[in-house]
């Protein structure tokens, strides 16, 4: 994987002109957290953490996908948006 396209892609998810919806704001955050810790960990937020398990969910998902993969997806779906 070449790490330098993904920190470049993730530098340029910051500067969007258009803020993203929500779907793909989530599937931003799961590629990018299964790319920098891997499968997800931990308990899902419960109660009226709503955001909270959204990411655990949308992370979730993602699970099993291998760090390059997921560099590959995050890298296409921020070229996608600009």
């Amino acid at each position: 994987m070449d790490l330098s396209k993904f920190e470049e892609a993730v530098a340029k998810s910051k500067t969007l002109s258009e803020r993203p919806s929500n779907d793909v704001l989530l599937k931003l955050y799961a590629l990018y957290k299964q790319v920098t810790e891997g499968d997800v960990h931990g308990e899902r937020p419960g109660g009226f953490d709503f955001k909270g398990a959204a990411k655990y969910d949308a992370w979730e998902a993602q699970k099993g996908k291998s760090k390059d993969d997921a560099a590959k997806e995050y890298i296409e779906l921020v070229n996608s948006l600009t």
